[in-house]
């Protein structure tokens, strides 16, 4: 690149500055800006086109085009060369337009006499905002400096545009972050909240794109890498005897501090015109532009790890950390990229809500989220760039919608459903002591889950009977190392002491899958789902397992215990685990350590495999748990975290129901107690048809039990019995249809 470059470059800045901090209103700012861009590259035509919405670029502002046409030319993302830039992400540079492949010809703009095209997306950290064009007459394919210039002139516009540069009367904008946002997202946890924005990571505003002594930036630059590489190795030093995963991730960020290849592009940005704060952001947006491309799971981890550097690169330069001197609202909306479930039991149950871009159902912020009752939407695009920190916010987590800074009307609507929900819990608060029993007399025992000490005050509130399942991963999950037996023992006796004689079914270690501990080593498993989890590490690593059991025994004290292993698949599992159990109780007996009064062992049933086990494994096991939410995943081969697949399948399929009805009557056979948990046991209509199929235990979310216990009052399960076997015998895939027929009338 010469330096004749680099000056040119840097006076087509200059003036862009000169032309931003001027008192024109926003259109007129825009339309400088074309004239100045095209004096600039010798060519006769300039355009920008900024989205109006996520499917349609609008003409704004133009040098050389019929300038009636702005405002009035609009295209479709895709359509046309302009639309192309905007869909792929990537320059169109064509000596030969009118031929090129998907051009559109626009007769109101005049485009036809031109014949080069040169388009660059303009883009934000990888959120396209528009596209900005230069034409000329004469045939020619420009030069990899100007295609370079103009992107470093389509990142300042994208930066402004960010700061409202452009909002003015007659402007080509409307101002930023002011307008009410409708996003979709994915219910991880259902509920309805609202608040205002907490921001888990402030975004780094960028005031100052362009600079005038390059020189001066180059230091900046130079001295806040060493910081960063300096920070890098500390992080390194401190993590040499941690897991392998996170040492490769900590090599991966001091590859890339010392990369040559990212240094020198930033070093050219800057030579160009750029703060250096701007350059570090351009390569921000170009890695995360070329991350929403890539397929490779590989891949993308190292332009997240990119991403991440660039970000702390950014926070060293411009000195916006996370404690910005914000004060957190207080009715906190949680609103982040994506979150560990340390970070959110520190929270706590302060948040009101949850907004997760990235996450999963089944992810840990989801376990965590659930376990603290508070609503989650996750998948949710684009949050942190639209939101600010004390932004109004609605989540509707029945409808999986984020309602950011809300117009009254979706505020009256929301918030009369907010009122509904709590009359409807008034209600439930009225039955609460009153035993679920149907209409034709059958009792149904309702439990609840938990993984936390702070759901035990629910146990007493929402009338569950018990707690059906304890999560007893969330300790794990929430520390950066193992904890000690003592710990656990106290953990379990506080858990045990706030049930008051109440049944407390503790679950071993349920780790692997989606839930990998920050301090085990990681396994590399194409499908971890299926794969090193749950009661297979703990067979393979029996001395953690001991420790768990040791604690359970000696936090019970003398009291009843009862313990479910999980993700038991053959019936010589359960007998592996359950004479662990055995001889760590001897064990303790030798010790001269106080043993409960009576200890139970059972399994969760979440592998269509176990409920074809012989009949002997059904004799043997004290009661079993089908878990709901992996049992669904593997009977239909959909992958409960996919969301493309996820909900094609219906629980109340009567395939599935009538698995569920074969593993009731095995189990009635041997008088062996059968309960169901997971999601679908707090879903009042397929917790009526659990019951119908002759399930006599759920346990579920607290919240969910008076919703499930009100309408189980309700229902005849023989009449419902006999519905769904005439469904079934009908041939049809699903009875929701006859069964909702049936709860209407009733």
């Amino acid at each position: 690149m010469s330096e004749a470059t680099e000056s040119e470059s840097r006076r087509l800045l200059g003036r862009l500055r000169e032309a931003l901090a001027g008192d024109d209103a926003g259109q007129a700012r825009l339309d400088n800006i074309t004239h100045l861009i095209g004096d600039s590259m010798g060519t006769e035509v300039c355009s920008i086109y900024l989205f109006r919405d996520a499917e349609t670029l609008e003409l704004c502002a133009t040098q050389g085009l019929n300038p009636e046409s702005v405002h009035e030319i609009r295209l479709r993302i895709g359509e046309g060369l302009v639309g192309r830039v905007a869909k792929t992400g990537k320059v169109v540079n064509t000596p030969d337009a009118p031929n090129a492949k998907g051009f559109r010809y626009m007769p109101e703009t005049g485009e036809e006499r031109f014949s080069s095209f040169l388009g660059v997306p303009v883009q934000r950290l990888g959120e396209m905002l528009g596209v900005l064009v230069v034409q000329s007459k004469d045939a020619r394919e420009f030069s990899a400096d100007a295609v370079y210039a103009l992107e470093v002139v389509a990142m300042v516009l994208a930066e402004m545009t960010e700061l409202g540069a452009f909002v003015g009367d007659g402007a080509a904008l409307s101002p930023l972050h002011q307008k009410p946002v409708l996003v979709k997202g994915v219910v991880a946890q259902e509920g309805v909240a609202e608040g205002h924005v907490w921001l888990h990571e402030p975004r780094v505003v960028v005031t100052n794109p362009i600079a005038d002594d390059p020189h001066r930036e180059m230091e900046r630059l130079n001295d806040a890498v060493d910081a960063l590489r300096v920070s890098v190795d500390e992080m390194l030093e401190m993590s040499k005897n941690g897991d392998k995963e996170q040492l490769q991730v900590l090599e991966a960020y001091r590859m890339f501090a010392n990369s040559k290849g990212w240094m020198r592009r930033m070093e050219e940005d800057i030579a160009r015109g750029l703060s250096a704060e701007a350059a570090v952001e351009k390569e921000q947006s170009l890695a995360r532009g070329r991350m929403a491309q890539v397929q490779d799971a590989y891949l993308r981890e190292r332009l997240s790890d990119l991403d991440d550097l660039s970000n702390r690169l950014l926070r060293i330069l411009t000195g916006q950390g996370s404690e910005t001197g914000a004060e957190m609202p207080a009715d906190p909306i949680l609103v982040a990229r994506n979150i560990g479930p340390g970070d959110l039991l520190e929270y706590g149950r302060s948040l009101k809500g949850i907004v997760l871009e990235e996450g999963a159902v089944g992810s840990h912020a989801a376990i965590v989220a659930r376990a603290l009752a508070i609503p989650l939407l996750v998948q949710a695009k684009r949050m942190t760039t639209e939101a600010l920190n004390g932004d109004h916010l609605m989540v509707d987590g029945e409808q999986g919608q984020i309602h950011l800074r809300p117009d009254d009307s979706v505020l009256g609507a929301l918030r009369d459903k907010m009122a509904m929900r709590a009359k409807a819990q008034e209600r439930y608060a009225s039955i609460r002591t009153t035993p679920a029993t149907t209409k034709d007399g059958h009792r149904i025992k309702l439990m609840m889950n938990a993984g936390l000490l702070a759901d035990l005050p629910s146990l007493e509130g929402s009338g569950a009977e018990g707690v059906g399942l304890f999560r007893t991963e969330l300790q794990f999950l929430a520390r950066s190392q193992m904890p000690r037996r003592g710990d656990l023992v106290a953990q379990y006796q506080r858990v045990l002491d706030a049930s008051h004689g109440k049944q407390v079914v503790f679950r071993t270690l349920d780790i692997g899958s989606d839930k990998v501990l920050p301090y085990m080593k990681p396994t590399d498993e194409p499908n971890p789902a299926m794969g090193w989890r749950a009661i297979r590490v703990g067979l393979e690593k029996p001395g953690m397992m001991r420790m768990q059991l040791q604690a359970m025994l000696r936090a019970a004290n003398g009291r009843p215990l009862t313990i479910m292993f999980p993700f038991v698949a053959q019936a010589d599992e359960f007998r592996d685990a359950r004479a662990e159990v055995d001889k760590t109780v001897e064990r303790e007996r030798r010790l001269g350590h106080v043993l409960p009064e009576r200890i139970e062992v059972g399994a969760m049933l979440e592998t269509p495999s176990l409920a074809f086990a012989p009949q002997k494994f059904f004799d043997e096991v004290d009661f079993l748990s089908i878990g709901g939410n992996d049992l669904k995943q593997f009977f239909f081969a959909a992958d409960r975290e996919n969301e493309r697949v996820r909900n094609r399948y219906d629980t109340l399929n009567v395939s599935f129901l009538s698995f569920i009805e074969r593993i009731v009557e095995r189990c009635q056979i041997s008088s062996t107690p059968l309960s169901f948990c997971g999601e679908d046991a707090g879903r009042p209509i397929e917790a009526v048809c659990f019951a119908a199929m002759g399930l006599r235990t759920l346990s579920m979310r607290p919240a969910s039990i008076g919703p499930v216990k009100s309408l189980l009052m309700k229902v005849d399960l023989d009449e419902l019995r006999a519905i769904i076997s005439g469904a079934r015998h009908r041939g049809v895939q699903t009875v929701r249809p006859v069964v909702m027929d049936y709860l209407r009338s009733i």
